[in-house]
């Protein structure tokens, strides 16, 4: 019998997220939906590896018709709106999620008449961000941007404090894609977070496909982000959930891959080192996965075939990941949205800023098991969004 991931709502406690369909129901600003399906469509049918720009065009088709754009026109046409988006790390994910958000936005420039300024910027170093986050949303605060959107691995309490100063003054703040399920929902002082549930959503299907493909037995090791990250507890959470279904299934090492593709290769040589005879190797992130399936070929081992090897998976959805897996270097990964994430920033800032929509504090997108099954789709998906019309 398949057995279901654990339900988020089993901590009434912390942040609960709400799916896409519930977000603004009824709303002509759900664009997410169709518009990722359109892009799909589009970029599967014209057979190529980039969407034309009719294809990209026409994906903003979404429920409105003419007398509706008029009158949302009124309120925002000729507006500027100037957005900050700073992520923990400059990397392929977080340059995925912009260009998505980037999209939307002009989207809605073309059907409403708003205009945008965006500007990105995030912390040098590896997650050492704290100093200098704050400084970052200081400085927009000062030079009085209208919305920030802020990923952090800053300390929770001293970032709602900063949160809450800058809206004091006008400016709102968007969090997306951090573990809110950690945290009691009261205490988020960010008007809304968008992102996912890291313990149902990721931990839990890594866990739950390693099981599946090895039988429910076998070897593991964890390639994991630093100590302390929140993103790595909820992870483990979900995957020790997973795990305690299937006694048969040991983890045999467990290291620091830095959520860097350099650092999980180190991390996971020195563990093949000592587990040569491992069956899965489970990178937090993906480019840690990659990072270990890198390792696997530089100590001559096996990929996973399907029925032996080593079976190597990760988190994120990126377009080298995706290319990836079709080359069999990589078994499989977690797409967490990050394209759905960026359009959702952009559709939570129109509703919320510019028309004074009341939204809820969490939005989680949803999320999927990716390997050769179903790459294709959001192989386009991403190419859609990192060649899709932003300026």
């Amino acid at each position: 019998m398949t057995k279901q991931a654990p339900e988020g709502g089993n901590r009434p406690e912390r942040a609960q997220g709400i799916d896409r369909a519930s977000f603004l129901r009824r709303s002509a600003l759900v664009t997410g939906g169709a518009m990722g399906a359109s892009a799909i469509m589009a970029a599967c049918g014209g057979g190529g590896s980039t969407v034309s720009a009719t294809a990209a065009s026409a994906v903003g088709e979404f429920p409105g018709d003419p007398n509706y754009d008029k009158a949302v026109r009124a309120v925002v046409g000729g507006k500027t709106v100037k957005i900050g988006f700073t992520p923990p790390i400059k990397s392929e994910f977080f340059d995925q999620m912009q260009h998505a958000a980037q999209a939307q936005l002009y989207q809605y420039k073309q059907r409403f008449g708003l205009n945008y300024q965006w500007q990105f910027q995030a912390p040098s170093g590896n997650f050492n961000t704290a100093e200098q986050t704050f400084s970052i949303i200081q400085n927009w605060v000062t030079l009085g941007f209208d919305a920030v959107c802020v990923c952090t691995a800053a300390d929770f309490a001293a970032m709602q404090k900063v949160y809450k100063a800058a809206l004091s003054k006008g400016i709102a703040v968007y969090q997306f894609n951090m573990p809110v399920e950690l945290w009691p929902t009261n205490q988020i002082k960010a008007i809304q977070s968008v992102g996912y549930n890291n313990e149902t959503q990721s931990g839990y299907l890594a866990g739950k496909y390693i099981a599946d493909k090895l039988g429910g037995k076998g070897k593991i090791l964890q390639i994991w982000g630093p100590p302390g990250s929140t993103w790595s507890q909820a992870r483990q959470i979900g995957l020790n959930q997973a795990l305690a279904d299937y006694p048969g299934l040991k983890i045999v090492g467990k290291a620091n891959g830095g959520y860097v593709r350099d650092q999980g290769f180190t991390a996971a040589q020195n563990l093949l080192q000592s587990n040569p005879d491992v069956n899965a190797i489970y990178g937090e992130n993906e480019d840690m996965a990659l990072g270990a399936s890198q390792a696997i070929d530089a100590r001559g081992l096996k990929h996973w075939n399907g029925t032996d090897g080593i079976l190597v998976i990760g988190a994120d959805g990126l377009l080298s990941g995706t290319k990836a897996i079709q080359q069999g270097r990589l078994t499989a990964s977690i797409y967490v949205g990050c394209i759905e994430q960026g359009t959702g920033l952009a559709q939570t800032i129109l509703a919320n800023k510019l028309l004074g929509m009341t939204v809820d504090k969490v939005w989680n997108v949803p999320t999927v098991v990716v390997d050769k099954t179903n790459v294709d789709i959001y192989q386009r998906l991403i190419q859609w969004a990192n060649s899709a019309p932003s300026a």
